[in-house]
Order: structure tokens, then C-alpha cells, then sequence
């Protein structure tokens, strides 16, 4: 039944497709699947839309890919009247942003806000999916498209004592809506990836006094942040054409920047210094882009690591701090590499400390204090800068049952496993937006967003032409590509860092690389390949008798 023939009263729902999340992703895949003419029904456990930056409300948050490359491109008319302010558009933009673009296109009458999907059970007999929601309702799907994020599912980090704690405990991943003052308080920072450098500046402003808790020291570039001109924002505006079709088709990050055409040793030294010069001040992170083998080649890497390193040494003026700030346990890159507004620099305020615990770990929290190496570090509010479960969170934390009632779960417990990172063998019509196995958090998101979203409707559409009752990955189809991503992230320098590419920062989470390292363009490729060979390396199945077309 559609939407319009269902009833909230009612105990069970029908529609074609249940999404679960109201993100950048699932927002567009609704706003695709009613121009098809699916019915669809938009699950959030938030109380808003925009995933990530409904949540991600912590002090200096901001998007790491210009603005106006991190917008939707599949509507001309949205692309030339929004007006982003800065070059960088801060949390509450992107947020206003996202409103925007459900207003506009009226998505909110198809999404349920603060619900989330406790359960999706597939019914080999009826080749549909039982889902249960938060509410304790239970509504059929024929198909389920997981947008449920890469970057959603906040980690809080098992430390002794933590709940102990007698001051406020904030998590930069799900951070309270109304504002935070830390005006006169003693503020304890731990982690430093990116959302603990993008809020240290801040909350030493404003804090009596912060003490950042330091396990890994991260190569971070400046944002160089500023306010667009109208003449940029048109000069934006009246080349996107050119502009998102090099994000898609050439650019391996989804992003438009000027391609390196040589190594790092193909020059001389003064040469790269220049180069490096140029981007250090420009800021960003077309810094990694400077040369084409900074992500394969170790001495190559070197020399940009290096760089770096020197510009730390020059901003912290005690020798001490600087040198614990000089990341040395991963080549610069593999870790995603952060850009930051007066990072280094905040670290030369009175009102600021830094405490390695790669050397101490944390012994445990008390009421009032961080314990490390004996020494209690008094502290009246806690930030956990601590990231998140990513890629692969979010999705485990809804019991998914495929064919023979095993759980997602179970079959990716020895690391994920998809085909395309699109879908899994053995649960048919589950689709994922940029799950592992795609690019991904490599990537521009939104640029892999629609690819993704463009990919699945255009799938929808052939099953319902072609009258198919299920779908999904082949297990043989399935092992080749994982194997493929591991052999071509194992071809860079990025299997050498312990990070969250690889579940490293989750105990006891098998290390796999589960972004696609191939570049965007290439991935985008091989998609279409195999859609236009009847999509290879997929199983789908006919239904057993003429199954009525459920439009919206």
C-alpha cells in the first residue's frame, strides 16, 4: 500500500522501501524514490535531519571539505540559491542546510523522526522484510536501504572510573543542543582526532583551564577559514557543471583541486619546500594532493610529514609540548588528516596543557580528576573527543536477520564484508549508502552519497521492469572485492596506521581496511560496469507469481 492508504493506527504498514536515517543520504535516496514512484518511509532516531551534523554540535564543528563542494548536486536550481557564509561551513550551517533542502522538497511528511529501527527480519517466503521500529510497531518493506551513516554511532571510551565522574561528561558525537558554558571551569579534552582539534581553540577560550589527554599525536592542516565573496560563490556557481563532473570522474577524493602531475623526489628540495609553502598557506586538504605518491611511497611521505612537523616546531614555543604534538607513529595521510584554526597555537596559552598518555595511559577517573602516572589532574567537566564506531556502528547496533535468520552481525564478525560496499551476501534487498567497502570516508561524501543513491534507484528500477522479486550479492562476487580493497589499500602507506579505517580504535574489532582506496572515478566505473552487464556478481531471483507494482 502507499503511504496515503496507511494509517499511523494501524499495526502494520506497507510500503516498497524502508530507510533508515535521515542524513544526507536518505534524504536524497526519498527525494529519488518518490520521482520513481516507490512509497517510502524514513526512520531517524534523531529529532531533526541531517545525521552527522545533528548530532556533531560540539564547539568549532565543521565540515572539512568546502562548502560548496559539500552540497547536493542533483538539483540545478538548490545549487545556485543557497549562499554558504564561509569557506568552510560550520555545524549549524550545514545543519540550516539540510532543513533547506527537506522544506524544500517536502521530504518531512515521509519521515519519522526520533524512532529508531530496533530489528529487520527477512521473510524468505513473502521475499520481504519485517521491520521493527522504537514505537514497538512493525511495518513490511520489500526492500530496506541502510543510510544510517558512517560517522554516527559515538564511541564512549572503557575507562576506569568514568562513571565516577560528579562534573558534566560531554561526547563531541552527541553533544546537548542548548549551548555549553565552560566559562571558569577546569575542562579535561581526551582525544585529539578531529573533533578534538577543532574544539580545543575553543573551549580554551573560554575555559579557566584545559588539559588536552593526548594518546596520538595527528598531522593537522589549517583551514585558512574565511567568509566567500559573492564573486567566489559565482565563480563556483557558474563552473559546476565542469566542477562535479571532475569530482566524479576524476578526482580520487570526490573533490575539485588542481591533480599533482609528478613525486615528491621528482624535485628539488627548495622546489617541494615552495610546494608545501603554498599549501600550508592556502590551508586545507589539498596539502595530500601536492604530489601523487605521497600515499605509496614512504620517502616521499617523509619529506611532507616532515614539513609538517617543522611548522609545529615553529607555531609551540615550548620545545616539549611541540615534540608531543609531532605525530611519529603513522605516515601523514593515513589517518584522515585534520585541518584545524589555531590548533598548534592554542597549546601556547597559559590556561592550556597537554599530558601524553601513549607513555601513562589514563589510570582512572574520580570525582574531580584524571589520573596519570600518579598524578591527579583536576578537572570540573569532561570532553570525550573519542570518535566513533565507524562504518560499520551505526548498522550493528540493529539486529538485521538475512536468509536462515543469521544476523548481519554474525557473518561480518570476523571484519564487513559487501560486494561494491552495497550489499552483503545473504540479505537480499538490503542495500547500504557508502558502506564498507566503497569510498566512502575517503571521499567527499556527498559526492559518493548520490553515487550511491543514483546507483540503488536505477537498480529499483530495472528489478521492477524486469519483475524480480529479490536481489543481492553473489558470495563469490562478494569475497573478490573484498579482497580486492584489502590488496589495494595494502598497495599504500595506509594499512601502517592504527586507525578507523581499519576498526582500529575498537577494541577487540577485527582489522580490516574498510574504506575503497581505488579513488572515486574508478569506483564509480567499475559500478557502472556492472550495471550495465546485468548486474554481475549479483543474484536475483523472479517472483513466483506477478507481484502488484505498489506505487506512492
Amino acid at each position: 500500500m502507499s503511504p496515503a492508504q496507511s494509517s499511523p493506527a494501524h499495526d502494520s504498514e506497507a510500503y516498497d522501501v524502508v530507510v533508515v536515517g535521515a542524513g544526507f543520504a536518505g534524504m536524497y535516496m526519498l527525494h529519488r524514490l518518490r520521482g520513481l514512484g516507490f512509497s517510502a518511509r524514513v526512520y531517524e532516531q534523531g529529532g531533526g535531519v541531517g545525521g552527522t551534523w545533528y548530532w556533531n554540535r560540539y564547539p568549532g564543528a565543521r565540515c572539512d571539505v568546502e562548502s560548496m563542494q559539500y552540497s547536493y548536486s542533483f538539483s540545478e536550481e538548490l545549487q545556485q540559491e543557497w549562499d554558504w557564509s564561509e569557506r568552510y561551513a560550520p555545524q549549524a550551517e550545514i545543519l540550516e542546510y539540510a532543513n533547506h533542502v527537506a522544506d524544500r522538497f517536502d521530504l518531512r511528511r515521509d519521515i519519522q523522526f526520533d524512532t529508531r529501527v530496533e530489528r529487520a527480519v527477512f521473510d524468505e517466503q513473502a521475499n520481504a522484510w519485517s521491520v521493527t521500529i522504537s514505537d514497538g510497531k512493525t511495518v513490511e518493506a520489500k526492500f530496506v536501504v541502510l543510510a544510517t551513516g558512517c560517522l554516527s554511532n559515538a564511541r564512549k571510551p572503557d575507562i576506569q572510573g568514568l562513571e565516577n565522574f560528579k562534573g558534566p561528561v560531554y561526547h563531541t558525537g552527541n553533544w546537548p543542543h542548548e549551548p555549553v558554558d565552560f566559562v571558569g571551569l577546569r575542562v579535561g579534552l581526551i582525544g585529539t582526532g578531529s573533533s578534538g582539534i577543532q574544539s580545543a581553540p575553543i573551549i580554551a577560550e573560554q575555559a579557566r583551564h584545559l588539559t588536552v589527554f593526548q594518546r596520538t599525536a595527528n598531522f593537522s592542516i589549517p583551514a585558512r577559514n574565511a567568509a566567500l565573496t559573492d564573486e567566489e560563490r559565482n565563480a563556483f556557481r557558474n563552473n559546476y557543471p565542469e566542477i562535479r563532473r571532475f569530482a566524479r570522474e576524476i578526482a580520487r577524493n570526490g573533490i575539485y583541486a588542481e591533480q599533482p602531475d609528478r613525486g615528491a623526489l621528482d624535485d628539488s628540495e627548495d622546489a617541494r619546500r615552495a610546494k608545501y609553502k603554498a599549501r600550508w598557506d592556502r590551508g586545507g586538504l589539498t596539502f595530500m594532493s601536492a604530489y601523487n605518491n605521497l600515499g605509496l611511497d614512504l620517502a616521499a611521505n617523509d619529506t611532507a610529514a616532515n614539513y609538517v612537523r617543522s611548522k609545529i616546531t615553529e607555531i609551540v614555543k615550548d620545545a616539549t609540548t611541540a615534540k608531543l604534538l609531532q605525530p611519529s607513529s603513522h605516515p601523514i595521510g593515513t589517518k584522515r588528516i585534520c585541518i584545524d584554526t589555531d590548533y598548534f597555537a592554542t597549546f601556547n596559552r597559559p590556561n592550556v596543557s597537554l599530558v601524553d598518555i601513549k607513555t601513562n595511559p589514563i589510570e582512572e577517573i574520580t570525582a574531580n580528576a584524571v589520573r596519570v602516572a600518579g598524578t591527579g589532574h583536576e578537572v570540573d567537566a569532561l570532553v570525550l573527543a573519542t570518535g566513533f564506531d565507524a562504518m560499520t556502528g551505526s548498522v550493528a547496533r540493529i539486529d538485521i536477520r538475512g536468509r536462515g535468520g543469521r544476523t548481519l552481525n554474525q557473518k561480518w564478525a570476523e571484519g564487513p564484508k559487501t560486494y561494491l560496499g552495497l550489499m552483503s551476501a545473504g540479505f537480499p534487498n538490503l542495500f547500504i549508502i557508502t558502506g564498507p567497502g566503497s569510498p566512502s570516508v575517503l571521499s567527499n561524501m556527498i559526492v559518493s552519497i548520490e553515487q550511491h543513491v543514483d546507483w540503488i534507484a536505477d537498480c529499483l528500477v530495472h528489478m521492477r521492469k524486469q519483475g524480480l522479486a529479490t536481489m543481492e550479492a553473489g558470495g563469490e562476487a562478494e569475497d573478490k572485492w573484498v579482497a580486492h580493497v584489502n590488496e589495494v589499500a595494502h598497495g599504500t602507506l595506509y594499512p601502517q596506521a592504527n586507525s578507523w579505517y581499519m576498526g582500529a580504535n575498537i577494541p577487540g574489532k577485527p582489522r580490516i581496511f574498510m574504506p575503497y582506496i581505488g579513488g572515486v572515478g574508478v569506483y564509480r566505473r567499475i559500478c557502472d560496469e556492472v550495471a550495465a552487464k546485468g548486474y554481475e556478481g549479483f543474484v536475483m531471483t523472479r517472483a513466483e507469481q506477478p507481484r502488484r507494482v505498489v506505487t506512492g
